[in-house]
């Protein structure tokens, strides 16, 4: 038996419908790894996801993130950005 697929409501968005996300960085560059609420977050618009920054920058740099770059699939849009002041 064939099940439909998953109704959208169930499923996971994906890359393409979720195009922008953030790199999170130490202040070498290198990628930082988070786990939870803050892993693999991705966006449906670049305000979405400088919104999400903006509320959470602290939780990020609490967790070693020194600063983030944004991207739009795997376009570099800007970046990157500290989290310091």
């Amino acid at each position: 038996m064939n099940l439909p697929e998953h109704p959208p409501t169930f499923r996971s968005p994906s890359p393409a419908e979720r195009p922008w996300w953030w790199r999170l960085e130490t202040a070498a560059g290198a990628e930082v790894a988070v786990e939870g609420d803050l892993a693999d977050q991705r966006f449906a618009s670049q305000a979405d996801a400088e919104s999400w920054v903006g509320e959470i920058w602290s939780d990020l740099a609490a967790v070693g993130v020194d600063a983030v770059t944004l991207f739009e699939h795997e376009r570099q849009v800007y970046g990157p950005m500290s989290l310091h002041a």
